[in-house]
This record gives C-alpha cells, structure tokens and sequence, in this order.
C-alpha cells in the first residue's frame, strides 16, 4: 500500500532583478547595499499589498523580513519594527551550488546568481517588425541564453498568506536616501 505523505503547497516568490549579465562578471555584478527590495502581496484583490516580504543585504548575506501587514500601506518601504526576522542566508556566490536557509515557520530564503528564465528570439522579433516574417519559429533562438540574473526567492506555505490561488504580487525597490 502506498504512503500518503502530507505535502504543504507553497508560494515561491521570485523577484529577478540586474539582468543580463555574463555568469564570469562576478566582480561587478553584486546585490546593492542600499536597496530594500519589497515583496508586496495582495490577498483581496484592492490592489493594495495585504502583506509584504522586504530583503536587504548585508556584507554578503541578505536578511528577510516578513510575512508581515504594512504598517503604512504604499507609501512607505521601511522595516517595520513589528517585523520580525524571518531569516538570513548567505547569498550565493557565483560558480557554486544554491545555498539556501530555512525557518521554523516553513519558509525558505535564497538569494544569488540565477540563469536568466526568460526566453525571447530577439533576431526573429526583429524580422517580425520589418514584415519579413510571419511568425516565431518553433523552438527559436534564445536571445538571453547563458546570461544571469540575482534572484531573490522566497517560498512560503500558502496557509501563510491564503489558498484562494487569486493573489496579486508586485515588487519594489527602494533606495536608501
């Protein structure tokens, strides 16, 4: 008789951000200290973020705050001081395996290098535009092949934020002034 293993389904909250970079440019292309990066979630459909999730690095490891409820909705992207940690992880370096961390709660952190996911035939676009094809090509040529971004990845068990599977997620960035 098969085992019937209780599985927790998660959100996995990705946030991409400095693409397009060669995976060997390892000396310039890092997570920048004095930008908060905001993971804004939306339960109800108001089109108003009903938690967030907020990541900042630090000396080589990214911190993350949240789950957490705004204390001031929109305006603001500052750590909440209701916000407790919800983790850190050593963000990882180029060339290695995916270094992740975990927390008591359920949920599961990562920052670094990533390969860039998006696919997009830049030369067949082109062709498009300037009306000498009809269409893409099936597979086509992936214009982003073997470049990188740093990913921001957080999972967290949907009891968390909610299982409607109708939420809203946006991300933001905020420089310190």
């Amino acid at each position: 008789m098969p085992s019937k293993e209780k599985v927790e389904i998660i959100w996995l909250f990705v946030a991409n951000i400095q693409g397009l970079f060669n995976p060997n440019a390892t000396s310039t292309s890092s997570f920048d200290e004095n930008v908060l990066v905001a993971i804004n979630i939306d339960t109800d459909g108001a089109h108003v973020e009903d938690f967030v999730i907020q990541a900042i690095p630090r000396v080589g490891i990214m911190y993350f705050f949240g789950l957490v409820v705004p204390a001031i909705i929109v305006q603001n992207s500052t750590i909440s001081e209701m916000a407790s940690i919800l983790g850190q992880v050593v963000i990882t370096p180029y060339a290695s395996n995916a270094v992740t961390a975990s927390n008591s709660r359920g949920m599961k952190i990562f920052a670094g290098p990533k390969e860039d996911p998006f696919f997009m035939d830049f030369a067949r676009y082109r062709e498009i535009l300037a009306g000498d094809a009809s269409g893409f090509d099936n597979p086509g040529a992936d214009t982003f092949a073997g470049s990188n971004v740093l990913s921001i990845e957080v999972e967290v068990p949907r009891s968390m934020v909610g299982s409607s599977g109708s939420i809203s997620i946006w991300v933001g960035a905020k420089v310190k002034q």
